[in-house]
């Protein structure tokens, strides 16, 4: 079993940057690629950034490519998400998961078998 608890959210005005932090626990996550999806209200959870085991290789989401960063150090069995330029539409609660089967690029949730419990994150104009 994996245990995911996020932090870092908070709120922020528009421009402005926050950074995620999703630190596991009960297993290490260093074989599993991370990621990060966020849900607003009213609408479905979608993916936000994904990275590789090893941390060689990420995925973006169109709508935050260029501001969003994810990394991870296994050593401290955690992952991160740095964003910058936020805007109101990013406005959600930010979830971090792992997908222990998979080493590599995963977008579709089902692949994740393990979630954190979330952290808002709002973003004022």
């Amino acid at each position: 079993q994996v245990q995911l608890v996020e932090s870092g959210g908070g709120l922020v005005q528009a421009g402005g940057s926050l950074r995620l932090s999703c630190a596991a626990s009960g297993r290490t996550v260093s074989g599993a690629a991370m990621g990060w999806f966020r849900q607003a209200p009213g609408k479905e959870r979608e993916i936000v950034a994904v990275i590789t085991a090893s941390g060689g290789s990420t995925y973006y989401a169109d709508s935050v490519k260029g501001r969003f960063t994810i990394s991870r150090d296994n050593a401290k069995n955690t992952v991160y998400l740095q964003m910058n330029s936020l805007k109101p539409e990013d406005t959600a609660v930010y979830y971090c998961a792992a997908a222990p089967k998979f080493r590599y690029i995963v977008v579709h949730t089902t692949a994740y078998e393990y979630w954190g419990q979330g952290t808002q994150v709002t973003v004022s104009s």
